[in-house]
């Protein structure tokens, strides 16, 4: 039987001593002489030290590659150690102070910002909230009816004769709260719904509010130079371009076409009777120096003769966006709406409307 085992497996081999012992314990061969037994434990020795040299070769290999894994961390380790210590700055007493001091500036001026949205944000709220309480107010005919008539007189230009102003009951009240109130400009679907003051003096209510206090949204405010009485070719109310929306925010909203396909009518009132105005011309101008021979639209209040009044028609069809299909003659009354612009250095958005009820 040994002799027949030999012929099928090499035993210098490892892997025939293996695989002999795995057909001896399954009991492929039956060794039952001496001679047979101890041949049979010979391979049983024989295959364990092949096993236990290849577990110590799969160990010296786990070894080596944890060795290996084990130095390549270590390098790794150390780069990064190096590549940090590359990044440490070494500053000096002077350097130090003056890195804290920028640090500290850039932080008041973070403080400073914020603060200066929130108060912006806050007087925003505050002129909205007033606006809503003046228009409240405006509607309130019980409060209106606690004051009395109160009229202007004038001469009539054209007849001579002596005519009698009286303001409109919903204006009483907010007359009487300041005598400065000359009207009421509202645009549908913006936030434009605001009083109109007027004094000699055009920077007051730049920054004030409808009780005199200061605001930096200001008021709605009609040019000195025009009268509502009289009344002047053309009123010109002014207004701040607030980012917020407030005052005049909106008016740019005009831009657009289709936005004044929906709004082609504007409701501005004197305090002495109403008035709806018809879109006419959008465009955009600036302020010209005093001898710059240009066209002045903040300069067109009284008109002196029907040929100037074509000149400011073309010139502002010429300016406009686009083409309202709207046309004025000579002695038809105008209105004017102009807020900053801030596409170019004393830049001036304008809107303006024929009286058309």
């Amino acid at each position: 039987m040994i002799e027949k085992i030999k012929e099928t497996y090499d035993l210098t081999k490892d892997e025939d001593i293996l695989a002999l012992y795995a057909a001896l314990q399954a009991g492929k061969y039956r060794l039952v002489s001496p001679e047979e037994r101890r041949f049979d434990d010979e391979i049983y020795e024989r295959a364990m030290e092949v096993k236990a040299r290849r577990a110590g070769k799969d160990r010296n290999d786990r070894e080596s590659m944890q060795r290996r894994q084990t130095g390549k961390k270590q390098n790794d380790r150390e780069k990064g150690q190096s590549v940090r210590r590359k990044k440490i700055v070494v500053l000096t007493r002077k350097e130090l102070r003056m890195k804290r001091f920028v640090t500290m500036l850039l932080l008041l001026a973070a403080v400073g910002c914020l603060t200066y949205f929130g108060m912006y944000c806050y007087d925003s709220y505050l002129s909205r909230q007033t606006s809503e309480r003046l228009s409240a107010k405006k509607e309130n005919k019980a409060v209106s009816a606690m004051y009395e008539d109160t009229s202007v007189t004038y001469q009539d230009a054209e007849n001579g004769t002596e005519k009698v102003l009286n303001v409109l009951d919903e204006y009483k009240s907010l007359y009487n709260q300041n005598k400065n109130l000359i009207g009421w400009l509202k645009i549908a679907d913006t936030n434009i719904d605001y009083p109109v003051m007027q004094t000699s003096d055009n920077e007051y209510y730049l920054d004030h509010d409808i009780n005199q206090q200061q605001d930096k949204n200001g008021t709605l405010f009609l040019d000195a130079a025009c009268d509502v009485v009289k009344p002047s070719d053309n009123l010109i109310i002014y207004g701040h371009n607030m980012r917020s929306g407030n005052m005049f925010g909106n008016l740019d909203l005009y831009k657009d076409p289709a936005f004044y396909r929906k709004h082609t009518t504007i409701q501005f009132d004197s305090i002495y009777e109403k008035g709806t105005y018809e879109v006419m011309y959008v465009f955009n101008s600036h302020i010209y120096a005093e001898d710059e021979i240009a066209f002045k639209y903040y300069q067109m209040i009284d008109i002196a003769s029907e040929k100037e009044f074509e000149s400011d028609m073309n010139a502002m069809r010429e300016m406009s966006f686009y083409d309202t299909g709207v046309t004025a003659g000579y002695g038809d009354r105008l209105l004017t709406l102009s807020t900053c612009d801030y596409g170019e250095e004393d830049g001036r958005f304008v809107v303006v409307a024929k009286r058309i009820q």
